[in-house]
């Protein structure tokens, strides 16, 4: 099997193949994975561990979609499943016809440029069976007319189960490893700096948040291509002091502890590990009301919701955990329950079920 991703940096579709990766049983399905960016191979190591090989198809020095024909050419794949939206429309296209083609949309289709929306939407046809990862994914797409007679269905993929367990560390040793000292509230934000994450809307946040609590602060961990914009509104905003860009980390669920609420402020969302691991951890959750978050969070149960693009309402909600400790008490309890159920083990046996339908037959393997 060749599962095709954008990139292996530690994003959550990323992380997800990972926990399929451990799940999966390696006498039976033998994975590959196929993924374009050079620079984003965080994960790769992580795959090794479960004796998973990765290509890097943009290594080579010829364009990728090459690279990935001679993959294509040069191994009997029973199996391709897609996981980007223009990596799997070039696969439906180059790949054989007797090869079972499976996609999983892990975002909204408005978030993607139109160029990757329409050829992912005239190939889409090619598979035998596309996943959403959460309703709000699968509303996304339902409404577009080539997607009509596409065997489409929601999959949810959840947690593996080493995140479900929480970190031994309490709060001040993950304070610690932040370099921050214990006492003031703190909000932290796991995910790429990127326009869709919408991270100016959460430093605005902090921002009149400040006004009522002045020792708030916000803590980013991640990296993108809006980290020099996010640096210079902190600046404008006078709020060095008040928000740390930690990076990119590989010790998150260390992390976890350190924060008294976990904040998303996304515009678009398919649906958030990142979200699910803080959960899991016991953090309250404050996110905006988009893609598949109130599936995830029931508002006023498991967390709180607000509209996108609103630094008032988030900080508001922020507010109600600042001042509520026992609203933050039952959320975390709240949060930990609910982040349980969405654990990776149904979603792995729906794929094992997938793929081994698309096995040859002993007696075509024999001929």
């Amino acid at each position: 099997m060749l599962w095709l991703v954008k990139g292996l940096g530690r994003g959550g579709a990323e992380q997800l193949l990972v926990s399929v990766a451990r799940e999966l049983d390696p006498v039976m399905f033998d994975v590959r994975v196929g993924y374009v960016l050079a620079d984003k191979d965080a994960l790769v190591s992580d795959l090794a561990e479960s004796d998973v090989e990765a290509h890097c198809l943009s290594a080579s020095g010829v364009p990728w979609p090459v690279a990935l024909r001679r993959l294509l050419a040069g191994e009997d794949f029973d199996v391709v499943h897609s996981h980007s939206p223009l990596v799997g429309a070039v696969a439906r296209l180059l790949a054989p016809r007797h090869t079972t083609m499976l996609h999983t949309e892990h975002n909204v289709w408005d978030r993607y440029r139109w160029p990757s929306r329409v050829v992912n939407a005239l190939t889409l046809r090619r598979n035998r069976r596309v996943w959403a990862v959460s309703e709000g994914v699968a509303r996304s797409m339902r409404p577009r007319a080539l997607v009509r007679g596409v065997d489409l269905d929601v999959l949810v993929h959840g947690l593996g189960e080493a995140s479900l367990v929480a970190s031994p560390l309490t709060r001040r040793p993950a304070l610690e490893r932040l370099g921050l000292e214990p006492g003031p509230f703190t909000v932290g934000c796991v995910g790429n700096l990127t326009p869709k994450k919408d991270h100016a809307t959460l430093v605005r946040a902090i921002g009149v948040l400040r006004r009522t609590s002045p020792d708030a602060r916000l803590v980013l961990v991640g990296g993108g291509p809006r980290e020099r914009q996010l640096k210079e509104l902190i600046r404008t905003l006078g709020l060095d002091d008040a928000v740390l860009l930690a990076g990119v980390r590989d010790d998150v669920p260390a992390l976890l502890p350190a924060f008294d609420a976990f904040a998303m402020s996304s515009r678009y969302e398919g649906l958030s590990v990142a979200l699910l691991e803080a959960m899991a951890a016991g953090v309250p959750p404050v996110a905006t009301r988009v893609g598949g978050m109130p599936e995830v969070i029931r508002d006023g149960r498991d967390g709180l919701l607000v509209s996108p693009g609103d630094p008032a309402a988030m900080a508001d909600a922020l507010a109600r955990l600042v001042d509520d400790q026992d609203l933050r008490a039952t959320l975390a309890a709240a949060a930990r329950e609910r982040a349980g159920t969405f654990g990776i083990g149904p979603a792995v046996a729906t794929l094992m079920d997938a793929y081994r339908a698309a096995r040859p037959a002993p007696e075509a393997v024999a001929s």
